[in-house]
């Protein structure tokens, strides 16, 4: 059995934002042991294993409030003027300004507000009141605080003002779009080296905005993953999320290729060669598809840069900062000493060490060439965004945002001390896996992304939404609550760990205004009720998929759907269509043991929900018969395309009739997660070439282009 949390435990770990109780999926009330709230605690720098420790915790809990001149960040929305508690030795004057981020001082003006003095550290400490102006601009500002006759500042803090709502970008605010989704690496075409690429998402968007009146495309998280072999699949577990995965580069795009020496445009061309053979592969290969496309990358990178180009890279570099700086070394060491980066030498796992300085200066040629990757990867992705819009894409690539990183990656090397040890994220049992799921992502700790001022947070959106018409957020619930699984523990035995989400949304919004980007939150799942009601007053879109909307044991009537939301019938945690419709999710499910129920009990629940969609189709005369897969897969289409949603996506899968999941949540190595390419509805591989060739794409979108051009609204939250 497990221990029930004392009194005293419970009352701790409420401070910290920690749960001690929840409700599941089948609305049972859950207590969260005593030793999962202990670990969590403990993850967050709260010791509470002995009752000392406990009793020190309680002690220290105002202490860390009154021990800080300035908070760690204040973050407000425009037009708020929030009070902010300065402390200092009792009666000593201060005062305070705000340094704005185009330049320029701003007072901040004093109120009264007295507040008993308390002894701090054997100091007697007084609380001054101020008042943040409410006129400030939107921006990443700093606030000063000038304390006696100090003429530099004391202290100071990041004070971010965000947008009070994200207003929707040109033209979307006034209709409705529809797009494609899809994995990217999946659209290999006659030139791919393996693997789809940003020319191949370039084909497909300028082709679905040209053929299809798409508006968007909605592409898989493109961050980066491990430097060597073996190179992780899931694009949701990268290394980092601030940079983007080279084995998207298309080789022969780079403008130096076209200057190269004869004999090394024959080597390139040789790697190019040996790597398209992998584009018959049943399974794709990315380990191969490296090697052959880092070979290329490497003889290219070699033949030096021209001087207006070379202005070009120094300028990004610097622009990137010491964050690039780090990846790339991270990159370098780890083609060096290999991963996981915690068996490198002791002196060379801190990455502002001495050693790991030195190795930067040896290894300078290597670093140089991971940095110049990521610069290629920027203007790659502009000319995709670019020829898309140009094709007539109102918005252009949508770009996925991961929950987290992989525990052995860049950023946990990078920014350890921003990210939580011993924990894992993941998800409490639902419906679609009722054992619970570990996702080995170590989460962001709360209170140093506070004292960080957001930095690491903030640029990490940047890179993704540069060059972007929008952003989806997996599992937005996150910024609100996360679920943290201690070391060593099942994913059932977690606790959800509670975040500033005014701070986390609002930041997210500001770097979208500024992006002029929508943004699309994953809601699914467990959702707290007054989450989607916030992200409604903020203006981010939530989800809706067809399969998981009901209302009262029916499938939601489509003029019900949310108006703020990206409506559409699969996603890619389930089969495409044609399998969902084959029961390919249950059959999965049985054979991984991931049932806790009997599967006969599993395909009767499954079918039973089949045909009530069924029955929805036929109410509105649409074509319902289930065993007819296409006229069934387009009629589901039509029935979102009859919901006020702002977005419908289609998924590329469902275009060429593809029956395989590409995913299935809760496993790693029990199922080919994120490997497996195109296919049609008999298994046969589709390239690119087949995709935009074939009948099936128009005859479903043509019913998602009619109805978008059709103003429909229904506000609704």
């Amino acid at each position: 059995m497990c221990a029930t949390p004392s009194p005293e435990l419970t009352a701790l770990a409420q401070a910290y934002g920690v749960a001690t109780e929840f409700w599941d999926w089948q609305g049972r009330h859950t207590t969260v042991s005593a030793e999962t709230i202990g670990q969590v605690l403990d993850a967050l720098g709260v010791p509470t294993s002995t009752p000392a420790e406990l009793v020190d915790a309680h002690r220290h809990l105002w202490l860390r409030h009154w021990r800080r001149t300035l908070p760690a960040t204040v973050v407000l929305r425009a037009g708020w003027r929030p009070h902010v508690a300065v402390h200092v030795p009792h009666g000593t004057a201060v005062g305070l300004v705000v340094e704005l981020e185009e330049g320029g001082l701003v007072a901040v003006r004093q109120v009264e507000n007295w507040v008993e003095p308390r002894m701090v550290d054997e100091v007697l400490t007084g609380e001054a009141t101020f008042e943040v102006p409410g006129d400030l601009p939107l921006g990443w500002h700093r606030l000063h605080a000038f304390v006696g006759e100090a003429s530099e500042p004391s202290a100071t803090a990041a004070l971010i003002v965000t947008p009070g709502r994200l207003d929707l970008p040109a033209g979307l605010a006034h209709r409705r779009m529809f797009g494609l989704m899809t994995q990217v690496y999946q659209l290999r075409s006659a030139n791919s080296y393996g693997i789809g690429d940003l020319a191949d998402l370039a084909d497909l968007a300028t082709w679905g905005a040209a053929d299809l009146g798409a508006d968007f495309v909605l592409v898989n998280p493109l961050h980066a993953a491990q430097a060597t072999a073996p190179m992780e699949a899931s694009p949701y577990l990268p290394t980092t999320r601030r940079f983007v995965n080279p084995v998207y580069i298309r080789v022969e795009d780079i403008p130096e290729v076209g200057y190269l020496r004869s004999s090394r445009r024959s080597a390139v061309a040789k790697l190019a060669k040996r790597a398209r053979k992998l584009n018959t592969a049943d399974v794709i290969d990315r380990d191969a598809a490296w090697s052959a496309k880092s070979a290329a990358l490497r003889i290219v990178h070699a033949s030096g840069l021209s001087a207006r180009r070379q202005r070009a890279f120094d300028g990004f570099c610097e622009r990137e900062g010491q964050g690039l700086v780090d990846f790339a070394t991270w990159c370098a060491l780890a083609d060096v000493h290999g991963q996981p980066w915690r068996h490198w030498p002791l002196d060379l796992q801190d990455s502002a060490s001495e050693a790991v300085a030195a190795f930067r200066d040896e290894h300078r040629a290597d670093v140089d060439f991971y940095c110049w990757l990521q610069w290629i990867l920027t203007e790659q992705l502009a000319s995709t965004q670019h020829l898309a819009k140009e094709a007539g894409m109102a918005l252009g690539v949508v770009h996925d945002l991961a929950v987290g990183v992989h525990p052995d990656g860049a950023d946990t090397w990078c920014l350890t001390d921003a990210l939580a040890q011993g924990i894992s994220v993941g998800a409490p049992p639902d419906q679609f896996n009722q054992m619970g799921q570990n996702w080995s992502q170590p989460p962001w700790r709360p209170d140093r992304l506070a004292e960080l001022g957001y930095a690491p947070y903030r640029d990490m959106l940047r890179t993704v939404l540069r060059d972007a018409g929008g952003i989806r957020v997996d599992h937005i619930i996150g910024l609100f609550r996360l679920w943290w699984v201690p070391d060593g523990m099942t994913a059932k035995d977690g606790t959800y760990v509670h975040y500033d989400h005014e701070a986390l949304i609002g930041i997210l919004c500001l770097e979208a205004h500024r992006a002029g980007a929508v943004v699309v939150g994953e809601d699914l799942g467990v959702v707290q009720p007054f989450a989607r009601d916030f992200m409604f007053e903020r203006g981010i879109l939530g989800t809706s998929i067809l399969w998981f909307e009901w209302a009262d044991g029916q499938p939601l009537p489509p003029e019900h759907y949310r108006e703020l939301c990206l409506a559409s019938v699969t996603t890619h945690d389930l089969p495409p269509t044609a399998g969902y419709l084959g029961l390919e999710h249950v059959a999965i499910r049985e054979e991984l043991g991931l049932l806790t129920r009997p599967v006969e009990v599993e395909r009767e629940h499954e079918l039973e929900a089949i045909g009530k969609v069924a029955d929805a189709l036929a109410a509105r005369d649409l074509p319902h018969d289930s065993a007819d897969v296409a006229p069934f897969v387009e009629s589901l289409h039509r029935y979102l395309a009859r919901t006020p949603a702002k977005l419908l996506g289609v998924s590329v899968t469902d275009l060429v009739g593809d029956r395989r999941a590409i995913n299935q949540p809760g496993t790693d190595k029990e199922y080919p997660n994120w490997k497996l390419p195109l296919t049609g509805p008999t298994g046969e591989l589709v390239t690119m070439e087949m995709l935009t060739r074939g009948p099936g794409p128009r005859r479903i979108t043509r019913w998602l282009r009619q109805e978008t051009a059709v103003p429909k609204s229904r506000p609704m939250p």
